[in-house]
């Protein structure tokens, strides 16, 4: 027989935690049919679960409720001799897979059946009972971190999801129907869909679209697509507002850095593909959100970006651009792209400036005085200054709003020497420059482990010339286990800096951005501090 009336429960003298909050005895209807387990809904957000007749020893099993994304209440949908109703929980728990594989998040469904009353609408009451509770105990706990302000969407949400059907090996459409759709539909997440046509469709979307429709913003692809979606929303008159709206990155493309990165924070195991989509989606199922940094990237030709990822010129980025021809291989086209780059190794040369975070958390006076600037750092080549672009002239077009854009106050025009207290690298001959803001830079690559999403800071790497083919190799291998630096490469030189400039003497090569090429110019930036927000794990 089946009962279930909710009851304070704890009678015994245990913690908080083991505090019974409901108890109920019900028919569970998969995988046993019809089975009854005798459930306890406890303080500390577990579901336990006892065979009724089974030996009263153990606790039986156990749904963690911190890996539950959704909880349904509903009437019985066909004719039965008695007026039942049900629940179900929907969870994604971490399990082992196959031989050394990682544990990844499995689907793990249970409906229960309640008939306890006459009448159908007390039962679906007493349903309705568990699964509230359920969903409240569901919900993310909200981190508690000093700077740091967390955040947590308001249920019922709607998302926005922009998805480009063309990324990665152009299965984003499809792995939305089969694994994203479930989920939402689960976790009773409202959304609509934008399937993007042409390049800069997603851009063009979020710089016009009314965005008080949506809570927040997903996108299904690439870091590519989030890119323009973030440019989209600085675009706006109203940017101050839009880039606030919470963002969620579902990887869908063949990099997925900041994908792969968002699941390293959250502390869960290295995951590719389908594994790494379910992480993301539950992310966004459970709507927990933090602040992330973005940089503010200015050009000589006077083009402004905004990145959330990395700025590259030279080696890695050369094989991020040729690998775009492999994208059908997924993460593979990286792999074939290095191999190929290898064969003809090419030197870069330019002028590479920064400012260490270090220095500049103790540098209170103003950058771009006469007195914190050192004229002899202007790039020379036998006494004369180089140059590729000059400055854009008065009547270049700017957006209407760029007065209002966050001000890149550690920066001086390009016209002038970088500040004093900058650093200027002697070296003017580079196999790489690149600065990452994440810690990874694709779902097998850790460059940066130490980064955070809110930590303030690029991590600026910089390969000199002279390292050999070999050792070039043996720098990418490592950094599949983010162990690159603990190969103490003498050519290899990292350092967290809060701005930027580089000039090269030659318009070679082509620069990238979040992964987006860009042509070749002087290039600065600095990082504005939490800037935007993301969907992420605590």
């Amino acid at each position: 027989m089946e009962g279930g009336q909710p009851s304070p429960g704890a009678s015994s003298p245990q913690s908080d935690s083991a505090e019974v909050l409901l108890h109920g005895v019900f028919a569970l209807l998969d995988p046993a049919p019809k089975t009854s387990y005798a459930l306890s809904l406890t303080r500390g957000r577990e579901l336990r679960m006892q065979r009724v007749g089974s030996a009263p020893a153990g606790r039986g099993a156990a749904l963690k409720l911190e890996d539950c994304i959704g909880c349904s209440a509903f009437a019985g949908r066909e004719p039965e001799p008695e007026p039942a109703a049900y629940f179900s929980v929907f969870c994604y728990p971490f399990r082992k897979g196959w031989w050394d594989a990682a544990p990844a998040r499995q689907r793990l469904a249970r409906t229960f059946r309640v008939c306890v009353a006459q009448e159908p609408g007390d039962n679906l009451k007493l349903a309705e009972t568990w699964a509230g509770k359920i969903r409240e105990l569901a919900a993310p706990r909200i981190p508690r971190q000093e700077g740091v302000t967390w955040g947590l969407l308001s249920r019922p949400y709607h998302v926005l999801v922009l998805l480009n059907p063309q990324s990665g090996t152009g299965h984003a459409l499809q792995l939305f129907h089969s694994l994203v759709q479930p989920m939402l539909v689960e976790a009773d997440v409202a959304f609509t869909l934008y399937v993007t046509e042409r390049p800069n469709h997603a851009r063009e979307l979020v710089q016009a679209a009314d965005l008080s429709q949506w809570d927040a913003v997903a996108v299904l692809a690439g870091d590519g697509l989030l890119y323009e979606v973030v440019n989209g929303l600085m675009e706006r008159q109203d940017w101050q507002a839009a880039i606030k709206k919470p963002l969620c990155t579902l990887p869908g493309g063949s990099g997925n850095a900041l994908a792969a990165s968002i699941n390293h924070y959250a502390g869960n195991p290295r995951a590719f593909k389908e594994e790494l989509l379910t992480n993301c989606t539950y992310f966004l199922c459970k709507g927990l959100h933090a602040p992330m940094d973005l940089v503010s990237l200015s050009t000589v030709s006077g083009k402004r970006l905004y990145s959330f990822l990395s700025f590259g010129w030279g080696f890695i980025s050369d094989v991020d651009i040729a690998s775009e021809k492999y994208r059908q291989l997924g993460n593979a086209r990286f792999t074939v792209g290095t191999i190929q780059q290898l064969a003809w190794l090419k030197v870069y040369k330019g002028r590479l400036s920064y400012l260490p975070v270090e220095t500049s958390s103790s540098v209170s006076s103003a950058p771009g005085s006469p007195s914190e600037q050192n004229s002899h750092l202007v790039p020379c080549s036998n006494g004369c200054p180089l140059h590729i672009l000059t400055q854009p002239g008065p009547g270049a077009p700017r957006p209407s709003h760029e007065g209002s854009w966050p001000e890149d106050s550690l920066l001086v025009p390009f016209d002038q020497p970088v500040p004093k207290h900058w650093t200027v690298v002697p070296e003017e001959e580079f196999i790489s420059i690149f600065a990452i803001y994440q810690s990874h830079l694709g779902a097998d690559f850790t460059m940066a482990p130490t980064a955070k999403l809110h930590d303030g800071s690029m991590h600026l790497f910089f390969l000199k010339a002279g390292v050999s083919r070999l050792g070039l190799l043996k720098l990418f291998l490592a950094m599949e286990k983010g162990t690159h630096l603990d190969l103490n490469c003498p050519y290899l030189h990292y350092v967290p800096v809060r701005a930027f400039r580089l000039e090269p003497f030659a318009s070679t090569g082509l620069m990238t951005v979040d992964g987006e090429p860009l042509a070749c110019e002087p290039v600065q930036g600095q990082v504005h501090d939490q800037l935007c927000r993301i969907i992420s794990g605590s």
